[in-house]
């Protein structure tokens, strides 16, 4: 990311306030110490040289009236077929997460696993000192989590630091994100101070093959946490200035980050799965060479559906799929995905970020 000549002399508060200025104007929108991901370690089947390639589905006309955020979709998606990408609208993703993301609904217990081809990952609930004792967090998952990640892991590129100041308050961060600040119980502060919390609080342990070998990695992306307390000791409300990244999760987020279009990726907030697609597609695509990657439905599922249960799964979680599948290809519009029999047809495309140079 380019920055001027004084921008590593500033402050933290001073990048913030940055990232700030820069972005006005535009929509809120300014916003992992694994291997990367090889084509050996993906769950994908490419087409066999010898078999031809499988019957292409015509997409069927929707004439539906579109929703207010369809409509907003539609919008986003104009303006990126219109205007290359700038710098403001660069964001980054760990590439393992392109690939075996958090889980995308609430989670029963204190862990989760997701398993795709020869990568599998493990996130455990953890606990957070609030000035008196431990306190149990939950397993991170939707959209929130993904968002959070994505504005921390461009922070810490752009800047070229670990540190990550996120705001004063819970209500600046989320104004930072492009999210709507309500209250109550169930309302987005509150819902997102938790997935924040849970987030900077769980472990991740991740199983991958590469060479011939079987290699486990366990760590915590976030090594640092702070929260204010009062004189007595009570938790205010457990929001901190600023979090710290591990070393291990920085260095290799600086190896192996995934840039991404921030606009499509914001305009897919509404749904976990339509950002896991998304992040899968501009992290794959331009990486095949030669003929078209075949991706079974089965192959999908493993990959995207194991929250997907009962007698109807597969259908269920075919028509989800699908359903996100168009509203992210109207959001990069470079990716080149069929609809073929009884799979997806994936062709070389350009990623949704240019190359620089």
């Amino acid at each position: 990311m380019a920055t001027d000549e004084n921008t590593k002399n500033r402050t933290h508060a001073e990048n913030l306030a940055f990232v700030k200025e820069k972005g006005k104007g535009k929509e809120q929108n300014t916003l992992p110490f694994f291997q990367p991901a090889e084509a050996g370690m993906t769950d994908a089947r490419p087409a066999k040289v010898a078999d031809p390639l499988p019957f292409v589905i015509p997409s069927k006309p929707n004439t539906n009236p579109l929703t207010k955020r369809e409509e907003r979709l539609v919008k986003t998606a104009a303006e990126i077929a219109g205007e290359r990408p700038d710098d403001e609208d660069r964001a980054y993703i760990h590439s393992i997460m392109c690939q075996v993301g958090l889980p995308r609904s609430k989670v029963d217990g204190n862990s989760f696993e997701r398993q795709s081809g020869g990568v599998a990952l493990l996130v455990e609930a953890g606990k957070l000192w609030d000035g008196m004792q431990f306190v149990q967090q939950s397993i991170p998952y939707g959209t929130m989590p993904r968002l959070v990640l994505a504005w921390m892991n461009t922070y810490a590129v752009r800047f070229n630091t670990p540190e990550i100041p996120i705001g004063d308050s819970a209500s600046d961060f989320l104004k930072l994100l492009g999210k709507d600040v309500t209250g109550g119980k169930t309302g987005t502060f509150t819902a997102f101070k938790k997935q924040v919390q849970a987030l900077s609080a769980c472990r991740l342990t991740l199983g991958f093959n590469s060479n011939g070998m079987a290699h486990t990695y366990e760590g915590k992306p976030i090594k640092h946490f702070d929260a204010w307390i009062t004189g007595k000791g009570s938790q205010r409300p457990l929001w901190p200035g600023s979090v710290t990244y591990s070393q291990e999760y920085y260095e290799t987020l600086k190896g192996h980050a995934v840039p991404i279009d921030l606009r499509a990726f914001m305009s897919l907030k509404g749904s976990a799965l339509a950002m896991d697609i998304y992040t899968m597609l501009a992290q794959r695509l331009h990486r095949i060479s030669g003929r078209p990657l075949i991706l079974h439905w089965a192959s999908l599922r493993d990959q995207f559906g194991q929250e997907y249960k009962g007698k109807n799964a597969d259908k269920d979680f075919k028509e989800a799929f699908l359903l996100q599948l168009k509203k992210v290809l109207a959001v990069y519009p470079q990716a080149k995905v069929k609809k073929v029999t009884g799979a997806l047809m994936l062709l070389a495309s350009a990623p949704p970020i240019p190359f620089k140079g």
